[in-house]
């Protein structure tokens, strides 16, 4: 049973990755390597508002990403606007 979930998993996710265009998937991976290199500079700091701060902009740039991404090309691509959950969303 935990076999056929596994694999159902899997391929719901190759299908949701194969939705998006190549250039909305460029965007997305540029917004998300820039935030893993935000992210990176805030281990390097002492814990604190200042590295707070740097891992909030880190969450930032990568939402801003999925969000132009997801204007870009929107075929199934879930944005955080369309779930309302992330840190870049109103509350």
């Amino acid at each position: 049973m935990r076999k056929i979930a596994l694999t159902l998993t899997a391929a719901s996710a190759l299908a949701l990755g194969a939705c998006q265009s190549p250039a909305a998937d460029s965007v997305e991976d540029q917004a998300e390597s820039q935030a893993d290199a935000i992210d990176a500079q805030a281990d390097t700091m002492p814990d604190g508002p200042a590295k707070e701060a740097m891992e909030n902009k880190a969450d930032s740039v990568e939402e801003m990403g999925e969000e132009k991404a997801n204007a870009m090309d929107d075929n199934g691509e879930v944005a955080p606007s369309e779930t309302g959950v992330g840190d870049t969303q109103k509350k």
